[in-house]
């Protein structure tokens, strides 16, 4: 003979709330087996069975019209459980930003008005934060000539990683809170505009200049404190360019290094570089800058 169950008993074999299981059963996700002759619900083993499968369901977070799906046989619990995987990556990858934002705002001290920016672009799914630098670069290059270097330019600006690291370090969001502002500075990107149309209507390709005697001298003569237009200034100059360059070609020459050196385009290399994890690089547009300043000296 098949053994039944009162809803009490039920509650009592399965560890549940009688309310619960009466809950359940009202809907439908655990019918009884009959009624008592005083119209009471009686259940059967597969009702139990039934009960348990919902409780676990349940527990793991499946909402009920999905557990009725699966208990119709509508979806196979297979089907539920890989969704709910999804679900459960992109929570924790949310929970993970969350926890590094609010790990920035520790560190700096961040006001309110801080703390809500952060959040709300720390927030942004991949395509989002992507698409706010693709639109940066149409805008920044738009109608610009597509030569090779400049085409090299945009695409290298375009390498803004899909999504941040899965456990970003508050130094990362921080980073990536930096270049969405920048990039949706009017001023910044009109200054890379310039430099992109600088670049496409010059006569011929520029030539690479040699970054490694810059560096070494001028930023030797930065660290320094020696002054551009100073004797020993020209002495340094002289080991970058030739001493018998005219001042017309070294003001043509500090011109064009002007227009492409700029300290906020090489910040946004350095975040992309933070954003990705890529070895710190030091910066090089102080040099320049000094460069620059004893050419026109």
């Amino acid at each position: 003979m098949t053994e039944l169950f009162s809803i009490g008993q039920l509650a009592r074999t399965t560890g549940l709330p009688v309310r619960t299981v009466r809950f359940w059963s009202d809907l439908g996700l655990v019918p009884p087996a009959g009624r008592t002759t005083g119209n009471y619900r009686i259940f059967d083993a597969e009702a139990a069975a039934r009960l348990d499968l919902v409780r676990t369901l349940r527990e793991l977070g499946i909402d009920l019209d999905t557990v009725e799906r699966v208990l119709r046989e509508q979806i196979t619990v297979a089907d539920v459980a890989k969704a709910h995987v999804r679900a459960l990556d992109a929570e924790i990858r949310t929970l993970r930003l969350r926890r590094a934002v609010l790990s920035s705002v520790a560190q700096r001290g961040s006001t309110t008005e801080e703390m809500k920016l952060m959040h709300e672009l720390a927030k942004l799914s991949a395509q989002e934060r992507q698409r706010i630098i693709d639109e940066f670069v149409d805008e920044a290059f738009a109608g610009v000539e597509a030569r090779p270097e400049g085409a090299h330019i945009a695409d290298g600006m375009r390498t803004m990683p899909a999504e941040l690291p899965e456990d970003p370090t508050p130094e990362q969001v921080d980073a990536w809170i930096e270049l969405a502002e920048l990039v949706q500075d009017p001023t910044f990107k009109a200054r890379v505009r310039e430099m992109a149309v600088a670049g496409s209507q010059a006569a011929e390709p520029a030539q690479p200049f040699d970054p490694g005697p810059v560096l070494e001298h001028a930023g030797g003569a930065l660290a320094a404190g020696t002054a551009p237009d100073s004797p020993e200034g020209k002495q340094i100059l002289d080991r970058i360019v030739p001493a018998e360059t005219t001042r017309e070609e070294r003001l043509k020459l500090a011109d064009t290094l002007s227009t492409f050196s700029d300290r906020r385009v090489e910040r946004y290399w350095a975040l992309l570089g933070t954003i990705n994890g890529w070895p710190e690089r030091p910066a090089s547009v102080p040099a320049f800058e000094w460069l620059i300043d004893a050419l026109r000296s």
